[in-house]
């Protein structure tokens, strides 16, 4: 485990926040949960019927001493999260016969938790596609105020260093508006960490060594950034390398206040982000953490499929982390 990973369940320690995990018949989640119980930096909560999930918990030689398990059959709230969901979605065609439907998906209850306040953030995705966890988010919990989109961030972490890319997950081909949104709330991410964020808008281009409508795009995002938010260090567009190494930054970039400085780094589209952060974690020996779902009004996580019960424990650290601010 990342000493970093460390320190981020000791700032959750500070205050404890309540994680709610849907995928509890998971061998992975029930031991990251146990972890998490026995860690204390959480308390936890698992999604399914009682019986199955302790006998899955009791196949696997896992403990769930102290961890509660709510399920959507028979819960005392089932009524409550009805009538919230139906105000939530009456709009897009929801009523009470489809609210209960869709609160017997385990990411719908679970959701519904955050939103009413009887979890702090939600941890989920190790056995559902990334779609199958924004979309309960985005319905039942919704936006931060000011945000269009959520975005997703990885944690790129090597010894103590600490580099923040976004996105690298979600969202496909951003507008201007949209890459502003990601940077701003990544921007407001990392400063969770500790650090002092310096946002690079990234491109194929540093400072209009060449036309092309994808790098208006990004100077576009830039420009917005700035107007939304003058606390923000950040300048574009750049090169990764103008962004990252000192002496390219002095010479492609000379006077930016970011290139050759950068630790957030903001990619034009998927196709970039998504392939420059397996590039960073397979030959570059980053360990990669997320993604970290960001720009909802409270924590609700994605997992990969592919992940083991130390990456749950891990991005459940930093939802506990987020839900505390």
């Amino acid at each position: 485990m990342s000493d970093v990973i460390g320190v981020i369940k000791e700032k959750a320690k500070a205050r404890v926040q309540r994680l709610v995990f849907p995928e509890a018949e998971d061998g992975r989640v029930l031991k990251a949960c146990a972890q998490v119980a026995s860690e204390g930096f959480a308390t936890p909560f698992l999604i399914g019927d009682q019986a199955a999930i302790r006998g899955k918990a009791s196949a696997s030689g896992v403990a769930l001493d102290g961890i509660e398990v709510r399920d959507p059959a028979h819960d005392e709230h089932v009524d409550a999260y009805v009538a919230e969901l139906v105000k939530l979605r009456q709009h897009k065609g929801v009523d009470d016969a489809k609210a209960r439907e869709l609160l017997q998906d385990r990411k719908y209850f679970a959701a519904m938790m955050v939103h009413m306040g009887h979890a702090d953030g939600c941890v989920t995705g190790a056995t559902h596609p990334t779609a199958e966890t924004i979309r309960p988010a985005v319905q039942v919990i919704g936006m931060q105020e000011g945000f269009k989109i959520s975005s997703s961030y990885f944690l790129m972490l090597r010894g103590e260093g600490k580099l923040f890319f976004a996105d690298s997950a979600f969202v496909i081909d951003p507008s201007p508006e949209e890459l502003a949104d990601i940077a701003i709330a990544t921007h407001d991410s990392a400063k969770t960490y500790g650090v002092e964020p310096k946002v690079a808008m990234l491109s194929f281009s540093t400072k209009g060594s060449a036309k092309h409508e994808m790098v208006d795009k990004v100077t576009q995002a830039t420009a917005l950034v700035k107007e939304r938010r003058d606390d923000i260090v950040v300048d574009g567009e750049l090169q990764f390398d103008a962004a990252y190494m000192e002496k390219v930054g002095a010479k492609k970039a000379p006077g930016s206040p970011v290139a050759g400085k950068a630790n957030v780094f903001i990619f034009p589209n998927l196709d970039s982000g998504n392939i420059c952060y397996k590039v960073a974690q397979r030959l570059g020996g980053y360990e990669a953490i997320g993604p970290i779902i960001q720009g909802l009004q409270k924590p609700m996580n994605d997992l990969s499929r592919g992940c083991s019960a130390e990456d749950i424990v891990s991005v459940a650290a930093i939802t506990a982390v987020q839900a505390q601010q």
